[in-house]
């Protein structure tokens, strides 16, 4: 069994997610550059997913080490979905892709991008977390800043938890443990992600204020006018990222 690289708590997911199906302009070959070698789109009930998901890394820990004024920070990732065969356990392994990570720490963007190969980027970013005992909302809100403008993602959400249905959409987006990272054209990184079945709250209301061309590239700029076809808000949990290997 692989060894632990980082462990951290995930909290207060906010998942959107947004489906490449509707139309041509949305056709999901605009993902065939970033799939990695060796993995094929992972799909649910025949459509392709595409999610912006923010949330809060807390009390990170780098090799069981704790690294100063690295512990708590904000990210925000626009991620796909992907599985790989596994011919040693004969089994398909389901994982994330990340096309970019934003955070607040320029040190983590440094490591992940020049060892590990990843696309990350360093922003000014915030966040807020307000519960409301007497109306019985949460409201969660991740920011980030791209050039002079301000982004943001915001979910109102009842204060109740409940689990996620088997075989529901929220099941597929939240229950992915692996991540692939596409070094170059013939070769891939594979790491394991551990954590319970996450919980989520129910979604009252959200807002969206992202320039996705400007965060993310104008291929991803068709995003800025679509109604996503889901909003999660999923506590989270304790997790841990194993070492990766190449495949």
């Amino acid at each position: 069994m692989s060894k632990t690289f980082l462990s951290a708590e995930w909290r207060k997911l906010i998942m959107i997610n947004y489906s490449l199906d509707k139309k041509d302009k949305k056709d999901k070959k605009i993902l065939e550059p970033f799939i990695p070698y060796n993995t094929e789109l992972d799909l649910w009930n025949d459509k392709c997913y595409i999610s912006l998901v923010g949330f809060m890394f807390l009390n990170t820990r780098l090799k069981n080490i704790k690294i100063p004024f690295h512990r708590n920070f904000e990210e925000v990732n626009l991620r796909f979905y992907v599985r790989h065969f596994n011919k040693e356990n004969n089994e398909w392994r389901r994982g994330v892709v990340f096309i970019k990570e934003i955070v607040s720490k320029r040190a983590l963007s440094f490591i992940a991008n020049n060892l590990y190969k990843e696309n990350y980027e360093t922003m000014p970013m915030s966040h807020n977390w307000e519960s409301d005992q007497n109306s019985g909302e949460l409201s969660v809100e991740f920011t980030w800043k791209k050039y002079e403008d301000w982004n943001s993602i915001k979910v109102i959400a009842g204060t109740e938890l409940s689990k996620i249905e088997k075989e529901s959409e929220a099941e597929f987006i939240t229950e992915h443990y692996w991540g692939y990272t596409k070094i170059n054209e013939s070769s891939t990184s594979e790491y394991g992600v551990t954590h319970p079945r996450w919980e989520i709250y129910k979604t009252i209301e959200y807002s969206i204020n992202v320039n996705f061309e400007n965060t993310y590239g104008n291929e991803f700029g068709f995003l800025n006018s679509e109604t996503p076809v889901s909003v999660f808000l999923a506590e989270g949990s304790e997790i841990e990222v194993k070492e990766g290997r190449k495949i």
